[in-house]
């Protein structure tokens, strides 16, 4: 990993510290993309879910609100998984 991403409000401490080699600023970091505009920033990870989706042959799959029912109660003890651990 060659990357970095230096973030703060000091811009003259962020200048000291990048003098040897600037990058530029950050719009792609551990497959999160990074979107300014004058307002905001926004991170997106909408093509590392594309590729995890197209690994798992599931790009046609039908989205749905939600998933399971937000009613059922999950139990530490009911699941083995947690047992084995």
């Amino acid at each position: 990993m060659d990357d970095i991403a230096i973030t703060g409000d000091d811009v003259q401490e962020i200048s000291d510290l990048t003098r040897p080699k600037n990058l530029g600023p950050l719009w792609y970091f551990l497959r999160i993309k990074v979107a300014r505009s004058k307002k905001r920033i926004t991170l997106s990870q909408r093509e590392y879910v594309l590729d995890m989706l197209s690994e798992a042959s599931m790009l046609g799959c039908k989205t749905v609100n939600t998933p399971m029912d937000p009613n059922l109660k999950l139990l530490y003890d009911q699941w083995s998984f947690w047992n084995t651990r």
